[in-house]
Formats: structure tokens, C-alpha cells, sequence
């Protein structure tokens, strides 16, 4: 089996050098409108291992305190979202086994490479490189880096590496052995698509993901509230010196078991840091921006076309959430607002997904 589109976006950045990692507005209380009893539909059990997420309305967006706040994330504004259920965490080791085992699936980090599929995706006259690079493997964050000379350059804290995929995470020589409760990683958007197909759920979109996020709340910075003090106790990020030194204050140096932190207020964990999620938008960082505010914005899905003028040849869709490797000078990407751009055959050791199903999923299922 062929690679579709280009390779992860880990070959690219070695070809292209083209990677990045790089208020609180009070609750309407003063509503009248009533909702008939009669009317209100009924919202199924819950699935096992999923949340239900109220509906309601809410500030998306970077929040006038947040003085991390990139420009893709501005403006913030109201949206309106159904309600939906969620995954309590990430999709494990243990959950992509058993869909790999009902289907014979093969990722994009498994499949052969294919330089006339990927050369389409890159600039005009890239030149191949050599067959000892194209070979199926994803990216891994370089664990040995003791130096930086540009922060610019993410070559250098990231290695591609031949072998590396979900089975094996760091390399052919790694294992998922004793590890069914962490995150699955190395898949890329078509890979948690075909895992979303199997098991009759779908992937976020943003302002969904941002919804259960906020938990309970509606204008908060992170998914605990807006006390940057308490990064550390809930959330698996970097601490120290990135990317040389991580002095590992939160109890892991790198990627962390699911719920190995408290869940924020619906019961949903690791919704910040341990490994970026996918969402079904695509990434265009004038959407905010561009958006039109002017009328009640129900259930958005995103814009129409991806647009990252760092990386113009690749189709992009949003990651939320941050990962591990996520640090306040850097990219800071623990909050609710932060958003990346990731191409959809691309993926690494620090991103992974979450499903979504709405209650008319499950009823059609039934």
C-alpha cells in the first residue's frame, strides 16, 4: 500500500524546513427564553469511556488576558454549540490495537512512499532526496538536542526516523509493551478518520473541541480556569530549559498514560498538553479574522479553505491542546485557544485524537 498526498510532515520539514509549534466576559445571566419540556430532546446514555458536553454558548478564541494570544487566535467571538459526547481521553495504544486488529489497517507512517504522490505537495523543483530518507517512518522529538543556535530552526529538537510509527513510537527498536493506557501517536488525519468510520464516531471540529474545553466554564484562558500557576498540576508539559533541559516538575520527562491528571470540570482529561488532538477544521489563520460576527454563529465547522503561508502546499487541518513538549517560551500552546496547523498525511510522537458522536449517531446505530 501506497502513501497518499506527501509524506509525514516530518520528511517535510526536512525538506522544507517548515515546521512550527511555532476576560473572562461574564455569563449572560439575564436570558429569558424557556425551553419546552416537552420539546427538549432526549439525550442518550452515554457511551462507555464518553462525556456528554452541554450546549451552549461561549467565547472561542484567545481571551483578552491571555498575553500568549497569537494572531490566529484573534478575534475571539461568540459561538453556539449543540450539545455532543466526547472521549473521556485520547485514543489509547489499547483502543487503535483492537481497530487495527478488526480491520488489517495500515497507517500512513507503515505504507511505502511514493516521490511522484509527494513531490506534488512540495515546492516546484524540490530535489528528491536520497532513498535512505524515503523510507515509512514518522517524526520524533530529538531527546539528545543540548544546543540550540536558532530557535528557528526545529531541525534541530526534531529527527526523522525511519521505522517510527504507532507499534514502535521512538524508533523499530521501540515498543507499545505495557503501554495499552498512553496515547496512540504516529497517525495522521486519515488514520483517525478511518478509526472514526470503524467505530461510528467523527473527529471534533475546533469550536466543539474549545466547548469541552471550557467544561463548565465560558471565557476561561485554560481548561482549570485562567490561574497559570496550576500548569504543572494539571497538565503534562515542558518544564525547564526547551528543548534541552526538561526537569520534569509535572512527573514525566515526555509523554504521560491518559488521566494521569485531574480531568477539568465534565470529566475530561489531558484536554491541554500530552499530545496535540486533531480536529476536523481545516487551518487558515485569517478564519477568525475573516469571520463575520455580525449574526449568531451556530455550530461552526471551520473555514472553507486551509491557508498557512509557511507551509502553502500542504493541506492543513487544526490541531488543539498542545503536548508535552509545550512550554510558556516557546509555544504555550496549553491553552484552550492555541491552535496549529498539521498536514493531513503528517504525524509525530506528540499528537494523537479524540472522537466525538452526536446523540443522532448513536440512535442511527441503534
Amino acid at each position: 500500500m501506497k502513501r497518499p498526498f506527501a509524506q509525514n510532515v516530518a520528511l517535510l520539514l526536512i525538506l522544507t524546513a517548515i515546521f512550527s509549534c511555532k476576560n473572562e466576559v461574564k455569563q449572560d445571566t439575564t436570558k429569558t427564553d424557556k425551553i419546552n419540556p416537552v420539546e427538549t430532546p432526549a439525550i442518550p446514555d452515554a457511551p462507555e469511556g464518553m462525556v456528554w458536553v452541554e450546549k451552549k454558548t461561549f467565547l472561542q478564541g484567545a481571551k483578552d488576558t491571555d498575553q500568549y494570544a497569537m494572531p490566529r487566535e484573534k478575534p475571539a467571538h461568540k459561538v453556539t454549540v449543540d450539545g455532543f459526547f466526547m472521549d473521556a481521553t485520547v485514543v489509547t495504544n489499547r483502543q487503535f490495537k483492537a481497530f487495527v486488529e478488526a480491520t488489517n489497517y495500515v497507517t500512513i507512517a507503515e505504507r511505502e512512499i511514493d516521490w511522484e504522490d509527494m513531490k506534488k505537495e512540495l515546492p516546484p523543483n524540490t530535489p528528491k532526496p536520497h532513498d535512505s530518507i524515503l523510507q515509512p517512518g514518522s517524526l520524533i522529538f530529538n531527546k539528545d538536542v543540548n544546543a540550540v543556535v536558532n530557535m528557528q530552526n526545529y531541525g534541530q529538537w526534531w529527527t526523522w526516523k525511519t521505522g517510527a510509527n504507532w507499534r514502535h513510537p521512538d524508533g523499530p527498536e521501540s515498543t507499545i509493551e505495557g503501554k495499552d493506557d498512553y496515547p496512540v501517536v504516529h497517525v495522521a488525519y486519515p488514520d483517525a478518520l478511518a478509526y472514526c468510520e470503524w467505530a461510528n464516531r467523527r473527529l471534533p471540529t475546533e469550536a466543539e473541541w474549545e466547548s469541552a474545553a471550557q467544561g463548565k466554564n465560558t471565557n476561561t484562558i485554560f481548561t482549570w480556569g485562567n490561574d497559570a500557576a496550576k500548569l504543572d498540576a494539571n497538565a503534562n508539559t515542558w518544564q525547564g530549559v526547551f528543548p534541552t533541559k526538561n526537569e520534569s516538575q509535572d512527573g514525566f520527562e515526555f509523554i504521560s498514560p491518559v488521566k494521569s491528571y485531574p480531568p477539568n470540570s465534565i470529566g475530561l482529561y489531558d484536554m491541554a498538553g500530552n499530545v496535540w488532538e486533531i480536529t476536523s477544521d481545516f487551518f487558515n489563520v485569517n478564519y477568525y479574522s475573516e469571520l463575520d460576527t455580525s449574526k449568531p454563529i451556530v455550530n461552526p465547522k471551520g473555514a472553507e479553505k486551509h491557508f498557512n503561508p509557511n507551509n502553502p502546499y500542504q493541506v492543513e487541518h487544526v490541531m488543539k491542546g498542545g503536548s508535552f513538549l509545550c512550554h510558556a517560551s516557546y509555544c504555550a500552546s496549553f491553552r484552550i485557544s492555541a491552535k496549529m496547523g498539521v498536514s493531513v498525511d503528517s504525524g509525530s510522537d506528540h499528537m494523537g485524537f479524540r472522537t466525538v458522536a452526536a446523540p443522532e449517531m448513536l440512535a442511527s446505530k441503534e
